[in-house]
């Protein structure tokens, strides 16, 4: 395992590495989309969803009734839907069904909320194409899974019913960065530190965002709101510093009343997920993920059909 996790760490580190100060975004987030796999077998589509850049990604053999709506990570920054293919490609596999990838705007050139409108948009749209909220799942990696959470609480506050399920890979849920394990695992971590999140989420929220704001950082969201949340699995690394992220969210939606599962994952990285054909580890939590969708679907599908 060790040594699986260092080719990963390598291939990250390599990309880092030619990053200098005066690396232009735009050259950064190529080097990232080129860091990951392809969608291998995975029939890739794009489409316009109200203004917002989306692909259907559907595994052969995917249903097509019923969709995961997917947000990638990269800090609000980097990260696109080229990148994500191929992990998208695997969750399409994994849950049977196919995956909505969603374009949303990056900072530094459009800061929040602008991710949050854009996935409100992307939503709406996939509703008004008659998709019940009964048939979708909501997911995302990193800052997309703090994303896909705002997402959910933002449908919440304008009244709207909830997706079936919520899957997050290695979610960053705090933009304070406050959890203990940014300082507890900062050694173990040997990719993210506290400097580099503190940095992302400025740089996402401007000088007049709230880093506190649930909408931007979920974690704060008040009881009733994580109450009303659906069914959620939330993943990360053993060694992340942003394992805090995942665990105390995890225990704010159980007191509140939500029905949370937390898996860290030991030994594991910043959505390990991402490195399938390394990582035995990326696979099973993939299967694991998938199963987990596959049957909030499924207990969906049966009250629909209850009289």
């Amino acid at each position: 395992m060790t040594a699986a996790v260092d080719a990963v760490v390598a291939r990250v580190k390599a990309v880092y590495g030619r990053w200098r100060r005066d690396t232009s975004v735009a050259q950064m987030r190529a080097d990232w989309d080129e860091l990951f796999g392809a969608p291998g077998e995975a029939k890739v589509t794009s489409v316009d969803a109200a203004g917002v850049p989306c692909q259907w990604i559907t595994a052969p053999g995917a249903r097509t009734d019923r969709v995961v709506v997917y947000f990638h990570g990269g800090g609000f920054q980097v990260g696109s839907l080229a990148s994500h293919r191929e992990l998208m490609a695997c969750i399409s596999a994994a849950a049977g069904v196919r995956v909505l990838g969603v374009g949303y705007r990056l900072a530094p050139e459009h800061r929040y909320p602008a991710a949050l409108e854009d996935a409100l948009a992307a939503y709406g749209w996939l509703r008004a194409q008659g998709v019940a909220a009964e048939r979708i799942a909501v997911a995302g990696d990193s800052a997309g899974g703090g994303l896909g959470l705002s997402l959910l609480l933002a449908l919440r506050h304008r009244g709207e019913p909830a997706p079936v399920a919520y899957w997050g890979l290695s979610a960053w849920t705090d933009l304070t960065a406050s959890g203990e394990s940014y300082e507890t695992r900062a050694a173990l971590d040997p990719i993210h530190q506290k400097p580099m999140i503190v940095a992302m989420a400025r740089n996402y929220l401007g000088g007049a965002g709230d880093p506190k704001d649930p909408l931007a950082s979920p974690l704060f969201a008040a009881p009733d709101e994580l109450a009303a949340l659906p069914p959620m699995l939330l993943q990360v690394g053993e060694r992340e510093t942003v394992v805090s992220d995942s665990e105390a969210f995890v225990g704010k939606a159980r007191a509140a009343g939500a029905q949370a599962e937390l898996q860290v994952w030991p030994g594991m990285i910043h959505v390990f997920q991402q490195f399938p054909a390394l990582l035995v580890e990326a696979r099973d939590a993939l299967a694991d993920g998938g199963r987990f969708i596959a049957a909030r679907f499924e207990a969906a599908s049966t009250r629909e059909t209850t009289p």
